[in-house]
């Protein structure tokens, strides 16, 4: 299978088998963009793990692919809502007052109930790719469940896509320096990184 990195990138490797640079908590929301970044990769893998299936199979790439899938939405992606509930939209609402608090708290409950909403989503496939890379029986035309990947990949790509082009950009203009050294240390703690 191509890699998700593009042409040339990677040689080799098969499905999943790819990682990316990552900017780090000292700029949280290059860190945060970077994340939507690996996000969607993982999107891609999903469409390509489909293609995969129909053509050869549950074999060891389709496997190896479910468990990347799994160890990414199942870990780095409730971290990144955290950070975002839990730091990014509390320190916005700090930042602001007035008529442009009451459309941030609309963004930010909005987004919040989209994080539900995908949460739920991703539990439709989660047990489908448990058994893929577990290597239990498993034919692809019967088991794998087109309509709830399709919905999960429309949610995401349409959340990421108001995420990049409302928030993040809003938080680059509303947000000072001591508002985003504090965003980047709840990161690492919630990581468990050293402090830098």
């Amino acid at each position: 299978m191509a890699d998700p990195e593009g042409p040339g990138a990677g040689r080799g490797r098969a499905l999943p088998g790819f990682e990316s640079p990552a900017a780090g908590t000292e700029a949280p929301l290059e860190m945060l963009a970077a994340c939507h970044g690996r996000i969607e990769r993982h999107l891609d893998l999903i469409e390509r793990l489909a293609g995969h299936l129909a053509r050869a199979g549950a074999d060891a790439s389709a496997r190896d692919a479910a468990a990347q899938l799994l160890r990414y939405f199942g870990t780095a992606v409730p971290l990144h809502h955290a950070d975002e509930e839990q730091d990014l939209f509390p320190a916005l609402h700090e930042a602001v007052a007035g008529s442009d608090a009451v459309c941030l708290r609309a963004l930010t409950e909005g987004l919040a109930t989209q994080h539900r909403r995908l949460d739920a989503a991703w539990e439709a496939l989660r047990p489908v790719l448990r058994r893929l890379a577990d290597g239990a029986p498993f034919d692809a035309a019967a088991d794998w469940p087109a309509d709830a990947a399709a919905a999960f990949l429309a949610a995401n790509h349409e959340h990421l896509a108001r995420e990049d082009g409302e928030l993040l950009p809003m938080a680059a203009r509303l947000l000072d320096a001591a508002a985003l050294a504090a965003i980047g240390r709840a990161m690492r703690e919630r990581r468990g990184i050293p402090a830098v």
